[in-house]
């Protein structure tokens, strides 16, 4: 799953391809996301929680994640973290996307922001037909 050889002087980094094929696009610098903070849903092998979906928060997601025990709307300043609003743009654990999708809050996907390595835990079909559109 993950690149045996450095990307970018990176050892254990998945190449950035998006579940389209295409270059994998950034998701968010504000606030800042993914598991590298890099703004981008990069992962690699200490990245166990698969942050790879490009979401754009709802506040029904928002509520249904914190019924989980992850509470994303909260400010935590220790952590530099401000707390997500609906629009906001995250990379999310793959995982916790399909729950949101069984549970019927799953947010909308930016799916040239999101990892192809997403596509172990959820089809692409399922994520197009969350495709986000923008207006």
């Amino acid at each position: 799953m993950f690149d045996q050889t450095p990307e970018e002087g990176r050892p254990g980094r998945a190449p950035s391809i998006n579940v389209l094929g295409g270059v994998l696009e950034p998701c968010s610098t504000s606030p800042v996301t993914g598991f590298y903070r890099d703004g981008c849903c990069n992962t690699g092998r200490e990245d166990v929680g698969l942050h790879t979906v490009c979401v754009v928060m709802t506040a029904e997601f928002l509520a249904f994640s914190r019924s989980q025990g992850n509470d994303l709307s909260t400010p935590m300043p220790q952590y530099g973290f401000a707390g997500l609003q609906p629009g906001d743009r995250w990379c999310l654990c793959a995982s916790r996307w399909k729950e949101a999708l069984d549970a019927g809050a799953a947010p909308l996907v930016v799916l040239e922001a999101t990892h192809v390595v997403t596509l172990h835990v959820v089809s692409l079909e399922a994520l197009k037909q969350y495709a986000f559109r923008p207006h």
